[in-house]
């Protein structure tokens, strides 16, 4: 008499038949630990992504306000005024137009004070929110 068995057959569950007939068939154990909910190493890749972000928007901030000197955008305008408003308070002091790492005279020098600087503190934003993207990610 053949007693009803369970076998594997190429890693898939196969039912042999009892005496009686019926088959029957197992399902896949389930893993012994399951969590509900987003994993570690998913809210840190969330988060590095968020810093990431906010490192490219102030680095965008700036270019964007070098671009508007550059070019001589009507500061009277409220959008100029407000991206220069802007990076002027992104630039932190150590990247500012009037006394910032490096300073031109003469001809052009707020157009140069601006593209320098401005575009030295992108450069460093970007790399800064790089680091720490990478420190953060797992």
């Amino acid at each position: 008499m053949a007693l009803g068995r369970l076998g594997k057959r190429d890693g898939k569950a196969v039912a042999d038949e009892s005496e009686t007939g019926t088959t029957t068939t197992s399902k896949p154990a389930k893993p012994a630990s399951t969590r509900s909910g987003p994993s570690v190493a998913g809210v840190r890749t969330r988060i590095a992504t968020v810093v990431w972000a906010v490192f490219v928007l102030l680095a965008l901030v700036l270019a964007v306000g070098a671009l508007l000197i550059a070019i001589g955008a009507n500061r009277d305008n409220g959008l100029v005024q407000f991206v220069l408003d802007l990076a002027d308070g992104v630039d932190l002091g150590v990247f500012s137009r009037e006394n910032g790492i490096r300073e031109f005279d003469g001809s052009n020098a707020e157009t140069k004070n601006a593209l320098f600087n401005w575009g030295l503190g992108a450069v460093a934003y970007l790399v800064i929110g790089r680091l720490l993207e990478r420190v953060i990610k797992p």
